[in-house]
This record gives structure tokens, C-alpha cells and sequence, in this order.
């Protein structure tokens, strides 16, 4: 499956296009080269999910971040670019996350694939050419 997202003013229609594909995935992984948007767009998910903090930033120097939706369930939002070994993943349970039933987002998964549940979704993220930018995944 694609989704297109032409500019700023459409990321959350696209975003909750994303979601209903997706509707029951709880590992998500974006690959995608830096400044492709990927933040951007897991801050307009997290919208769409009803998160209640003010913003959704990378959590570039924690790793990982945790948001709670209006409804009471909790997101985690993984930035694995600072990440120097998967033994650094193992150390902070990224696995005990993942296993947790709860919505992960997480970028820069290629630092830990070999911990990547079975069923986690693999979304590439790309800037075209216009600047738009493309998701491509499979359901």
C-alpha cells in the first residue's frame, strides 16, 4: 500500500488514512533517510490517536518517549539514531516494549532489526522529487 502526502496541510488525513490500514499493528518501523519526515508524521499519528501531551517530539536523546492518548492507553515512540549496539537496545528492554501490546513507532529501526518482532509493519518513508513525500508498506 502507498500513501501520498503532497504537502503539510495533508499529514493528518494521511495519518488517519495510515492508521485505519494499519488498525491492530503494534510494532511499527520507519525507515526513511533523515529530514524525510518521519517525526512529522509520527506527531500527526499520535494526533490522530488522541494524544494528550502538547507536543510529540524525537526523543533523540532519551531513545525512547511514552504518550498517553486521551483515552488512557500509552504510545511509545522509539528515535534509535543515537544508538550505538543492539547490547545498548537489549539494555534499556526495548523487547519488553515491543511485547508489550502497546503501540511502538519507531525510527531508525535498522540499528536493531534483528530484535524486530516477526509481525512489525515496515514502512519506507521517501521525499519526491516535488517534495512530497510517499509511504510504502504492506498491511
Amino acid at each position: 500500500m502507498k500513501i501520498h502526502i503532497k504537502s503539510l496541510d495533508g499529514i493528518d488525513v494521511a495519518a488517519r488514512e495510515f492508521l485505519d490500514a494499519v488498525e491492530g499493528r503494534k510494532v511499527i518501523a520507519f525507515y526513511g533517510e533523515m529530514g524525510v519526515g518521519k517525526t512529522t508524521f509520527i506527531n500527526a499519528l499520535s494526533r490522530q490517536l488522541g494524544v494528550t501531551d502538547d507536543a510529540v517530539n524525537s526523543p533523540s536523546f532519551s531513545i525512547v518517549n511514552e504518550y498517553e492518548t486521551a483515552s488512557g492507553d500509552i504510545v511509545y515512540h522509539f528515535d534509535l539514531y543515537r544508538l550505538d549496539s543492539i547490547d545498548e537496545a537489549l539494555a534499556i528492554g526495548i523487547e519488553d516494549y515491543f511485547y508489550s501490546g502497546r503501540l511502538c513507532l519507531i525510527e531508525w529501526p535498522e540499528r536493531i532489526e534483528p530484535l524486530l518482532p516477526d509481525d512489525a509493519l515496515i514502512v519506507l518513508f521517501t521525499l519526491l522529487d516535488d517534495g512530497s513525500r510517499q509511504l510504502t508498506f504492506k498491511t
